[in-house]
């Protein structure tokens, strides 16, 4: 069992940034690829972002490519991701996940979620 606490939201302009940290406990952390999905009101969990076990390859959802980065630092068990150029169609709950695969965009590969932490940005 891997257990996940995100940290790091809050309610932010337009155009600010703001770092999401995923801090997990349990089985190794450096054998799970970490993903980040977000879900906003009225709207399906939706991915945005995944790294491998490694932290090595990276993939991004669209939406976010260029303004987002994931990273992680498996001494300290913990995901991070760091989320510039916010805009107000980024609002959402944001969910951290493990993963058993590679790295995966998909929300069935991931076998544990966090509880999420809310991300609000105002126009």
């Amino acid at each position: 069992q891997v257990r996940l606490v995100e940290s790091g939201g809050g309610l932010v302009q337009a155009g600010d940034s703001l770092r999401l940290s995923c801090a997990a406990s349990g089985r190794t952390f450096s054998n799970y690829a970490m993903g980040w999905f977000r879900q906003a009101p009225g709207k399906e969990r939706e991915f945005v972002a995944a790294t491998s076990r490694s932290g090595g390859p990276t993939i991004y959802a669209d939406s976010v490519k260029g303004r987002f980065t994931i990273s992680r630092d498996n001494a300290k068990n913990t995901v991070y991701l760091q989320m510039n150029t916010l805009k107000p169609e980024d609002t959402a709950v944001y969910y951290c996940a493990g993963s058993q695969t590679i790295i995966s965009r998909l929300r069935a590969d991931y076998n544990y979620w966090g509880q999420g932490t809310q991300v609000t940005v105002s126009s």
